[in-house]
């Protein structure tokens, strides 16, 4: 992963039907270059580029949150359906080592969800939050890969 990669990732997350499936509201260009700052200096994030046909098709992380090791990765529209996520992260949970791993998906998001289980996670939970920025509430499921 490399700074160059920061523009491609932002067109991506302004995606509206993206923003909508992720549950997660786009960010200022100022505010997501920040952030994709703090990320790329963190030697604690696990973090890969996802490169289909020699483009920038999105990204993969692993980070701690909450004492629990997650990966969490996003993909350009353009890219959806094509298997590109589900080939990406089974190449991606080899090399992290820590198990259990966690991730979390908004409950609507079934091609999110179908990758996730392909890639061996099963749904360990659920919690219900009240979003303003979405108007209404939000099912998160939350999953656990054992081994």
């Amino acid at each position: 992963m490399a700074e160059e990669d920061l523009p491609v990732f932002f067109e991506h997350q302004l995606d509206p039907e993206a923003t909508r499936m992720a549950a997660f509201p786009p960010r200022e260009r100022d505010a997501f270059m920040a952030h994709w700052a703090r990320i790329l200096e963190d030697e604690t994030v696990v973090k890969k580029t996802i490169l289909f046909d020699g483009r920038v098709a999105g990204s993969l992380l692993s980070f701690e949150q909450s004492g629990e090791r997650e990966v969490g990765y996003w993909l350009g529209r353009e890219f959806w359906g094509g298997g590109i996520a589900t080939r990406a992260l089974s190449e991606f949970l080899p090399i992290i080592e820590s198990r259990p791993l966690y991730a979390h998906v908004a409950s609507h998001n079934t091609a999110s969800l179908r990758v996730l289980e392909k890639c061996g996670f099963s749904i360990a939970g659920e919690e219900r939050e009240f979003s303003s920025a979405w108007g209404g509430e939000i099912v998160w499921l939350f999953l656990k890969l054992e081994a």
